[in-house]
């Protein structure tokens, strides 16, 4: 049987006196392209920062790569990237020094003072970039400088050059217009064929726009911190998600 990259055993987090995620089971799998939905609240962003370790659970287990996360080397923290909701770009660097921020995991000390001192090479950060239609005209420039759309795909391509073997993202369509929606999504689900960078193929998306749910192989649906289910595409039917949001509505 494949074993799964992650794995999450009856995970509660509680936050003060109130429980954020309650016993969730789950699995992630080589190849999930996972659409993680839920209304503000549900517990989609603590979710993500469980997955990727920055939350340590109040109760269960969670494995990355069949290890607990701190038995994991730098390598294997490495091959999970997040793309986080509030960005996370460090403001007085630039944008091709933030996007190359995303290599530091894989790097060592030297080429980190090279990075921040502009001495090092920028090719790939560039590549990375034009992926993610950024024009060259703001290569050079500080991220406070920048507009909410060109931040945001600054981020996604600061994960995008680190070639992580898991992408997880919390609600990474932010500030794009429709154009460029469908641009980032196909590439995240590998639609957007570019030999020189490697795109995961496993990836968990937080979303609020069910519009953006075609192509995706698997939906996790989010409720009070609880997964409401776990379907394949072919398996979601509309009265579900109807009645899914009716819910989260009411509560």
């Amino acid at each position: 049987m494949t074993e799964a990259l992650i794995e999450l055993k009856n995970i509660s987090f509680k936050y003060k006196n109130s429980y954020i995620i309650k016993n969730i089971n789950l699995k992630i799998f080589e190849g999930n392209q996972i659409a993680l939905i839920g209304k503000s609240g549900s517990g989609k962003s603590t979710l993500i920062s469980l997955l990727n370790g920055t939350l340590i659970p109040t109760s269960g287990n969670i494995k990355f790569f069949n290890l607990p996360f701190h038995k994991l080397d730098n390598s294997q923290k490495s091959k999970i990237s997040t793309i986080w909701q509030d960005l996370r770009l460090i403001e007085d660097l630039s944008a091709e020094q933030n996007v190359n921020c995303g290599l530091l995991g894989k790097k060592n000390f030297l080429f980190a003072l090279k990075n921040l001192l502009s001495i090092s090479s920028y090719r790939k950060a560039h590549e990375v970039m034009k992926i993610c239609k950024i024009s060259p005209s703001i290569f050079i420039k500080k991220i406070i400088n920048l507009s909410g759309g060109q931040k945001q795909r600054i981020a996604i391509a600061r994960s995008l050059i680190q070639e992580p073997q898991i992408l997880l993202a919390d609600e990474p369509f932010n500030n794009l217009d429709p154009k460029l929606t469908n641009l980032v999504k196909n590439i995240f689900l590998n639609e957007e064929n570019q030999n020189y960078i490697k795109i995961s193929n496993t990836i968990l998306i937080a979303l609020h726009k069910i519009d953006l749910l075609e192509n995706f192989n698997r939906i996790i649906g989010l409720q009070n911190g609880t997964i409401s289910f776990d379907l394949s595409k072919g398996e979601l039917k509309d009265n579900l998600l109807d009645d899914f949001y009716e819910f989260s509505e009411e509560n």
